[in-house]
């Protein structure tokens, strides 16, 4: 199969190109590279060709000849969207349903799309696909209306699906250390102390970036009809856990490293996600990433490289910071595309 996946040099897309390669499918990358100063470490054998190009860039003669996209370069957390959450909505939102009118225009049959379980927000007990959802950033809702515009372009000739990712962990040579697990071990690892400054009630589903990639590579390979225009959240009900419990975890990896917690937060949001469609539509399909798994994968990272304190706390790595740096130095203008090109 012919794929264009976009966010390439990301933190998801750095894991996925490689997988695809090795399945044999056919990989080009579109990149715009706001992220590119954030490498960690050397970890993919094989790279796809990848385009320098913006999203809200491309053309019908950038999509034709392929057979799928997966689409994953958006401005990807809160804080950004609390910062410029204009942009957001330009990129995230309007940006992505014109990628996808312009996909089924030049004739892909496949598009699937990155979501997020951020959709649900506050939820009480366990929500599950036909839940109703309660975004509660600028983030969440772009995921929302990018489903509520996209889901229509379905018929006979284009096929969207929908993932809605549990919160990504775990390593990547294009590493994040704003997303809490990578965070809390992060922190273990350079200070040894995890100070929490909640009180880590809050239920938070997490996923391992290679059992996303996995769920992507299994949405391709599936009967179209099996997939056409469904939503699916991935990740696993074992790893449903509060953010203390999360915290307490990665610690017990992390030797000599002590936790405290804080008093409770005014950040609301909550839920626990069933995933059980997602192995009913995928037969198959199992997380093979747990909490502890990740969190001894990211030790051994960590000691493998002699992760110092400043690469842990740099731009490089956080995309608040990236982003800022580039907006402060000038390389991109008030609606992020780049001044003078990388």
């Amino acid at each position: 199969m012919r794929v264009l996946v976009t966010g390439t040099e990301g933190y998801l897309g750095s894991l996925l190109a490689p997988t695809l390669l090795a399945e044999g499918h056919d990989v080009v990358g579109v990149d715009t590279g706001y992220y590119r100063h954030g490498w960690l470490y050397h970890g993919s054998p094989e790279v796809p060709r990848t385009v320098s190009k913006d999203i809200r860039d491309i053309t019908v003669a950038d999509l034709e000849g392929f057979d799928a996209v997966v689409h994953m370069a958006e401005l990807s957390n809160d804080p950004i969207g609390d910062l410029i959450g204009d942009v957001t909505y330009d990129i995230n939102h309007h940006g992505s349903v014109r990628l996808a009118t312009l996909a089924k225009e030049a004739g892909v049959s496949r598009f699937v799309y990155m979501s997020s379980c951020s959709v649900y927000g506050v939820a009480d007990g366990v929500v599950d696909e036909t839940s109703p959802t309660n975004p509660q950033t600028a983030y969440a809702r772009c995921k929302a209306l990018v489903e509520r515009d996209v889901t229509p372009l379905a018929d006979d000739s284009f096929s969207p699906t929908f993932l809605r990712n549990a919160t990504a962990f775990g390593a990547s040579p294009r590493m994040r250390f704003d997303i809490v697990l990578n965070n809390l071990a992060g922190l273990a690892w350079t200070e040894k102390s995890i100070a929490m400054t909640s009180d880590g009630t809050p239920w938070r589903p997490l996923v391992h970036g290679l059992d996303i990639a996995r769920a992507i590579r299994m949405v391709l390979a599936a009967p179209r009809a099996d997939v056409h225009a469904q939503v699916l959240n991935v990740g696993s009900e074992e790893n449903n856990r509060t953010v203390r419990e999360i915290a307490e975890t990665v610690a017990a990896e992390f030797p000599g490293c002590e936790v405290t917690f804080g008093p409770p937060s005014a950040d609301n949001r909550s839920y626990q996600v069933a995933f059980d469609k997602i192995r009913r539509v995928l037969p198959g399909f199992e997380c093979e990433w747990d909490v502890k798994k990740g969190a001894v994968q990211l030790r051994e990272v960590f000691e493998r490289i002699d992760l110092d304190a400043p690469t842990f706390q740099g731009r490089g790595h956080t995309r608040l910071k990236q982003i800022q740096h580039l907006m402060a130095t000038g390389q991109v203008d008030e609606k992020l595309f780049w001044t003078v090109q990388p």
